[in-house]
């Protein structure tokens, strides 16, 4: 997809992958909504990258909120990207724990409201947008990138509930594009391995146990290159319908000590 004109929701955007990202498409000349629960740190990007950015608070699962971004966005240049980076790995205990107790429903409720539910709401929504817009020379409308996780293939104990939501994530991948292909909407989610953050202590013990399962290179990755996935997923057009995992080759193992 030829990028000039056009712009982009990234929901999660003032998170890490979410904020890479938006700093990524800036560069590349398109116009971005910031769209997050925070919309005080969506504000603070979308000030610090500069006038192509412009910030919109809410819930990927509040129709309202969503259709108020997409709004933003189509102000900004032919809305045709749509990310969606919002996420979170809260703690987690076992399906029973050692004292026999069960994990508790609203445990898996929780992560499907937030990460399958918040993902097909935003598509639904911003593919119906993209419908609208005129067609380039391959046909295409619009791109939607989903973030699924290596979770979804090779979750860790006690991941239960964040495995399945994820992998609810990667399965909508392949329907999704061939549902909206007569749209010409493009769908491809990324798998992230694990990815540095601010929290995390570098050359901790942690960081050593994470890096471990990483066959090279030897680090943790970076939220720019997962930036750098959703640029070429949306400048390819034959890239369409795949979960893409970025992660170093790495495989979960069965626990962290």
């Amino acid at each position: 997809m030829n990028l000039e004109g056009r712009s982009a929701l990234v929901a999660g955007g003032a998170g890490g992958l979410g904020g890479a990202t938006v700093r990524r498409l800036v560069e590349l000349g398109v116009g971005v909504v910031v769209f997050d629960r925070n919309s005080d740190r969506a504000a603070k990007l979308a000030a610090e990258v500069g006038p192509r950015a412009v910030a919109a608070g809410g819930d990927v699962n509040n129709d309202d909120d969503v259709a108020a971004a997409i709004a933003a966005a189509q102000s900004l240049g032919t809305f045709s990207i749509a990310v969606m980076a919002s996420g979170d790995v809260p703690p987690s205990p076992r399906l029973v724990d050692a004292e026999g107790t069960p994990i508790s429903r609203e445990l898996l409720t929780g992560m499907l409201e937030f990460h399958a539910l918040g993902t097909f709401n935003f598509a639904r929504l911003t593919a119906a947008a993209f419908a609208a817009n005129e067609p380039d020379e391959d046909g295409q409308r619009g791109v939607i990138v989903n973030t699924a996780s290596i979770a979804a293939f090779d979750a860790q104990a006690g991941q239960v509930a964040y495995g399945a939501a994820k992998a609810a994530v990667a399965g909508m991948t392949l329907p999704m594009a061939r549902d909206l292909g007569p749209h010409g909407v493009r769908v491809c989610a990324i798998a992230p391995g694990i990815i540095a953050t601010p929290i995390l202590p570098p050359g901790s013990e942690i960081e050593r146990q994470l890096v471990e399962g990483v066959v090279f290179p030897k680090r943790l990755g970076h939220s720019e290159e997962y930036a750098r996935l959703v640029e070429a997923i949306v400048t390819n057009p034959y890239l369409n319908g795949e979960n893409i995992r970025l992660d170093g080759a790495a495989r979960l193992q069965h626990q962290f000590a």
